[in-house]
């Protein structure tokens, strides 16, 4: 999959694809179906699949303190793009000059002269350009006087509920990892880098594995029952997600995880955290003693757990 990061990068070889346009944040089974029809388009065309996202995301650059927790970071997200077999992803900057486009403008520099896009797949409730004027009707329009179709994708449904990234975040912030899984597809994980910490959690006798968030929100926070992938091997632990109130912190998030009966070096290593049950919120504690209690109580829940899991495996 070939990544071009903004207009200026593309070139005539570029030109001519069949595309859609959105942030694509969990890229959940609504995306995947219209990423689906998007290669099937491309191959009745015998053209590539483009897939245009911004960033930051639109509602991250107007107001980035109230816009929604990301459940991907962009590179996950195009890890995920890679695997449904897209061809090209064109990321744009999200800035003032493309927040002040026009429908129109976005059409003729986007679509039109940079893309030459032959196929167009959007949500019917798709809206775009400078004060959002530009909806399904327009490209319609817009396709007709340029040469390119435009197609809604469809609604995906479960169980009588619409997939959206929305309500991905609801089940999330609900702790209903199953309702999760369903809507993307697979578990909700969180990937990212061991770092070097404060290591005060191995002070208090539970090692844990600092694991780098890269992001402004998060859409979990508190002590979860989770299996970390080293390997291809899943280690069962706890993780704390949060701002660790306990301790004097930066204010930002972290996730920390504690993996049962592990012995190794992760530093430098790239872990993914995959969550299935929460244990109980964040909390300060009145010292660090109390602190060192409750993470015991986690440890030990999560060992109770996870043994749990393996006798009925192993009755099964």
């Amino acid at each position: 999959m070939q990544l071009v990061r903004g207009l200026q990068n593309l070139r005539p070889q570029h030109r001519g694809c069949v595309a859609t346009i959105g942030n694509f944040d969990g890229v959940h089974r609504g995306h995947r179906a219209i990423l689906a029809r998007l290669r099937e388009r491309a191959a009745e065309l015998g053209l590539p699949s483009c897939v245009v996202i911004f960033e930051p995301q639109p509602r991250e650059f107007f107001d980035p303190h109230t816009a929604p927790a990301r459940l991907l970071r962009l590179r996950d997200k195009l890890d995920l793009l890679r695997a449904e077999g897209v061809d090209r992803v064109l990321c744009l900057a999200f800035n003032q000059r493309l927040r002040s486009l026009s429908a129109a403008e976005f059409v003729n520099q986007v679509l039109v002269d940079g893309l030459g896009v032959r196929h167009l797949e959007v949500g019917d409730d798709f809206r775009f350009g400078c004060d959002r004027l530009g909806d399904f009707a327009f490209l319609q329009q817009s396709g007709a006087e340029h040469g390119f179709t435009v197609e809604a994708a469809h609604t995906v449904e479960i169980e009588g509920l619409r997939v959206s990234s929305t309500k991905v975040r609801k089940a999330l912030a609900h702790a209903d990892f199953e309702l999760a899984e369903r809507l993307l597809g697979r578990p909700f994980t969180i990937r990212g880098t061991v770092l070097h910490g404060q290591k005060l959690a191995r002070q208090l006798g539970t090692p844990t594995a600092n694991v780098q968030l890269k992001r402004r929100r998060v859409p979990l926070t508190g002590v979860y029952l989770v299996s970390a992938n080293i390997d291809g091997v899943n280690w069962p632990g706890v993780a704390n997600i949060g701002v660790r109130p306990t301790v004097q912190g930066d204010g930002n998030a972290h996730l920390e995880v504690h993996l049962l009966d592990f012995a190794g070096d992760l530093y430098g290593r790239r872990l993914t955290v995959a969550f299935h049950h929460k244990l109980r919120d964040e909390q300060r504690f009145a010292s660090l003693e109390a602190l060192k209690s409750a993470i015991n109580a986690d440890v030990a829940a999560a060992r109770a757990h996870w043994q749990g899991q393996l006798q009925t495996k192993s009755l099964k």
